[in-house]
């Protein structure tokens, strides 16, 4: 079978080899006689798999007793309304630092439960894209915690570092970048993604939360909501996504044999060095509106002159086996994901294609 050339958004591609372990498991996992998607979430051989998924995560990523790891569910849209529903206390105000459509999302969610204001001046998705220096910041010191989007997947820009925020609990919606290069755990409150880019399939919610914080969360919600709750029995309160917690034990377990993050951010890093390169050299034919220093390593975004010649070229490369290339509908274009799993050859065909299709246009 030939594989195709996936550069899908989310959900997305995911590693071959993890893909082939789950095959010749599917029927007969670990030699129980039944799949592991037919095994209860108490039993031990799930988990079994359930804590080596949290134990690969604490080594990729660096993660201290300081901070839960937890697998939950409704995927980033559903953080936007249980951070401040944990976190915010009534008569507390919360900072967003509005980057993007995601970010916008997130304070929007976030209103409805309490008072938060916007940390940053300006239009989140006025062109170019960019993410505002610390001297842009307006930052409350006794803000309950500061909100940011890591990368913005449809505007196509990234913190490449992350702002100071004094006292106040820095919050990171990771979905799109998480995993892909190595970060400092400590500097962040809470994170979460949506697995569904970068970790493994979607239907599991990562959550890596700062224990103080959850201790001292709020107790007034339904407990569900709590991420005590969830901290007090390993992620186990409900039954989990069981099948989506499995692959992304074979994910990181790939991601670990392959050199960790530091391998996987010298491989990312040259992918959208060629596609950047691609799009620098035609400057006159291919546009990215996304400043400079803030252009993310995930999420390639580029216009072409007119929206006619996007659309064929998104379909001269569907005929090359290429997937997933054509712009988020809200602001069309072009858009390459190009996640950790994205293969340097689909890039470097992609970059190809981009040159043969300029010298024929």
């Amino acid at each position: 079978m030939a594989r195709a050339m996936n550069f899908n958004a989310g959900p997305a591609a995911l590693p071959l080899e993890a893909l082939e372990r789950a095959q010749r498991e599917l029927i007969d996992f670990a030699g129980t006689g039944m799949s592991i998607i037919e095994h209860s979430h108490r039993g031990k051989a799930y988990e079994a798999v359930h804590n080596e998924a949290i134990t690969l995560l604490r080594e990729l990523l660096d993660i201290k007793d300081t901070h839960h790891v937890l697998f939950l569910q409704g995927g980033a849209s559903q953080q936007f309304a249980m951070i401040p529903m944990n976190l915010l206390k009534p008569g507390q105000s919360a900072d967003y630092i509005v980057t993007g459509a995601w970010g916008k999302k997130a304070i929007q969610e976030a209103k409805t439960v309490g008072t938060v204001r916007s940390a940053s001046a300006g239009d989140p998705e006025a062109k170019p894209a960019r993410v505002p220096k610390q001297s842009e910041l307006d930052l409350d010191a006794n803000a309950a915690y500061v909100h940011l989007t890591s990368n913005e997947t449809i505007g196509g820009s990234q913190w490449h570092e992350f702002p100071s925020t004094g006292k106040a609990p820095l919050v990171a919606d990771m979905s799109s970048d998480i995993l892909s290069r190595p970060i400092d755990v400590s500097k962040f409150g809470l994170i979460y993604a949506g697995a569904q880019k970068n970790i493994g399939p979607s239907g599991v919610t990562l959550v890596i939360v700062r224990k103080d914080l959850v201790e001292t969360g709020r107790t007034d919600i339904p407990k569900i909501f709590r991420y005590a709750t969830h901290a007090a029995e390993n992620s186990l309160y409900n039954t989990p996504a069981t099948f989506a917690v499995y692959l992304v034990r074979n994910v990181l377990d790939v991601l670990k044999k392959n050199g960790g993050l530091a391998a996987i951010d010298k491989q990312n890093r040259a992918k959208a060095k060629a596609l950047y390169d691609a799009i620098d050299a035609r400057p006159d034919f291919y546009r990215c509106p996304v400043e400079q220093g803030a252009r993310s390593l995930m999420n390639v975004v580029f216009n072409l002159p007119t929206p006619e010649l996007e659309a064929e070229f998104v379909t001269a490369t569907q005929k090359l086996g290429m997937v997933g290339l054509k712009g988020h509908r809200s602001v069309g274009g072009i858009r390459a994901s190009i996640y950790n799993a994205v293969l340097p050859e689909w890039v470097g065909a992609l970059a190809q294609f981009m040159n043969d299709f300029h010298k024929g246009s």
